[in-house]
């Protein structure tokens, strides 16, 4: 099983990351934060990844760290459950329609960390949560877990249908991108013989 549990614990949060990367799209999550928790359990859902997110955050001053502390540690934890990305498919990618919106996912797990966002919100809150935290996110997470990741949000106006539309196609790019391959015989998808 590829799995990995993470600990992060500083001044402004205290962060565990469970992730088994075979599950089967469980998701325990709890950062204080109702929508950034709706938007872990429908990651996980749609990576068929089962996680576990426990987030302690200074929510007292606003949700910048608990989002973005959340977003490296399940980096981290990731990048972890794969090892030295032995025999996945390296690259995966994902459009994916909310009514109005369509968005679009691209990755390449080369440990190479790089984000693209191109993705523009009509409203700066959806319930209580900051939409230009959504970014810091996507940030931390290709950061911090070895991804090049692209992420456009090609048309839409509802900005909750952009986020999630955003979310599940990072995740259905993940599940692709992580898969095993067979025919690379526990081998890497690189011709350099490293990644």
């Amino acid at each position: 099983m590829r799995t990995a549990t993470i600990h992060r614990n500083t001044k402004e949060t205290q962060i565990s990351v469970t992730v088994n990367l075979d599950g089967t799209g469980l998701a325990q999550v709890s950062t204080g934060i109702g929508f950034f928790d709706h938007m872990l359990e429908s990651f996980a859902k749609h990576a068929m990844m089962d996680i576990s997110v426990d987030t302690k955050g200074d929510l007292h001053i606003d949700m910048h760290h608990t989002v973005e502390d959340t977003g490296i540690v399940m980096g981290q934890a990731i990048k972890a459950a794969l090892g030295d990305f032995a025999g996945i498919k390296r690259f995966g990618s994902a459009y994916v329609p909310m009514d109005e919106t369509l968005s679009r996912a691209c990755i390449d797990l080369a440990n190479r960390p790089y984000l693209v966002w191109q993705v523009v919100f009509e409203r700066p809150k959806v319930g209580d949560m900051d939409t230009e935290l959504f970014k810091e996110w996507f940030h931390a997470f290709a950061s911090h877990g070895g991804l090049c990741l692209h992420v456009e949000t090609l048309y839409g106006q509802n900005t909750h249908h952009i986020i999630e539309s955003c979310f599940k196609a990072l995740a259905r790019a993940l599940r692709s991108a992580i898969e095993i391959d067979p025919r690379l015989g526990g081998g890497l998808a690189s011709t350099k013989g490293v990644l």
